[in-house]
This record gives C-alpha cells, structure tokens and sequence, in this order.
C-alpha cells in the first residue's frame, strides 16, 4: 500500500496550502526541497479552507491538553497536503527525519511532549516505520495567530 492511499484508507483530508490574507507575503517557502532533503516551515493546524483551525490560546489555561493534542494532529494533517502539493505525491516520501513542535504554554507547564505524542503516533500511523522521527517539544510564550501548536520538520524524499 502507497502512503497516499493509507491516507486515503484512514479517511484523513488534508488542506490545501495556508490561505493567506489579501496583501500578505511571505519571504519564505512552506516546503523547501533541497536534493533529498526537504524541509517543512513552521505549520499550524489549517481548516479544509486552508485557514487557520482553533482553538486559539495558550495550553492549558485556554486550550486543554484535547483540544491541544487535536491541533497537533491537525497540524500534521497541513504538513501532509504542503508535502503532497509540493512532491506531487507523499510516495516520495521516503523517511521522516524530524519533528519540532512548539506549544503555546502556560509558563512552567510541563506537557508539551503530550500536547505533540498524537502528531507522532499520525506519522506513525500513516508512514510506518518511515515516519519514526527525532522530535523536540518545546513550550514557548506565544505563536503566531496564538495557534497553541506549531511543527516544523525534515524528510529524506526519493528524487
């Protein structure tokens, strides 16, 4: 079985590239390839639309540990259609590098690796063994549209 059609055999949807505002640009690619490597920006979770997705806020005063731990799937569900738009098809995908999750926390609060175990488990899930990944989980003071979870990471693809 492909990586596209256990996508498709979990019955997961990804979104299309982020939608953004009229007027706004951005300097930087959402997926940059570079041979073999292909490195993924930062990526919060994205609605079917390609907006952003909530809840909104910091873990866990404003967004529980659930709520938290579904942005982190959703997240990984928008790194998966940037993959596929920018490769054509995640059968190009070959393995999984790493995984950098930022958590938009409470000061001291001290389970962001929690907050990101589910996005693991996705790529677990749909890459098998491909998608075993090196992973940082770090809780930080504020994200960008005060998403509660933000991924970047790194795959090896096939040329």
């Amino acid at each position: 079985m492909t990586f596209d059609q256990r996508v498709s055999e979990l019955g997961l949807q990804l979104p299309p590239e982020p939608l953004l505002p009229p007027g706004v640009w951005i300097p930087f690619e959402w997926v940059r390839v570079v041979g073999e490597r292909c490195v993924l920006s930062g990526h919060g979770a994205l609605g079917l639309d390609g907006g952003p997705a909530g809840p909104f806020g910091r873990v866990p005063s404003e967004v529980s540990l659930e709520a938290a731990q579904e942005s982190a799937r959703l997240t990984v569900l928008a790194m998966l259609g940037a993959l596929r738009g920018a490769l054509g098809s995640l059968d190009r995908v070959r393995d999984w590098v790493t995984l950098n999750g930022f958590v938009n926390a409470d000061a001291g609060y001290p389970q962001t690796t929690a907050v990101l175990n589910p996005a693991s488990d996705l790529l677990l899930e749909v890459f098998g063994e491909h998608g075993r990944h090196a992973r940082t989980a770090i809780g930080v003071a504020a994200l960008p549209l005060n998403l509660p979870v933000i991924m970047s990471a790194e795959v090896i693809i096939t040329p």
